[in-house]
């Protein structure tokens, strides 16, 4: 026996895809909308409050005892972060 369609199922099921293409459109234009809007602050925000630019020290390559200072003073930080917060529970 061959199930017969009924028109009214067709016709909901037409309306259903219909009503999620129109939500995922919205969807769509609303988060574009979003990225341009974003977009616009950062340059509105660069424009009247510059970031400051770090001066950043010229190391030597030949200078060997300089890694090994930096090595000492970040394995003391992340030590005492370590502890820090091994005390504060």
């Amino acid at each position: 026996m061959k199930k017969r369609v009924v028109p009214m199922e067709i016709n909901l099921v037409a309306e259903g895809l219909k009503f999620m293409v129109l939500g995922m459109a919205t969807v769509f234009l609303f988060l574009i909308l979003l990225v341009f809007v974003l977009n616009l602050q950062a340059k509105i925000l660069n424009k009247f409050f510059p970031q400051k630019a770090i001066p950043t020290e010229g190391r030597r390559s030949s200078d060997a005892s300089s890694p090994k200072s930096d090595n000492k003073a970040l394995v003391a930080a992340i030590t005492a972060a370590i502890q820090t917060f091994r005390n504060s529970k």
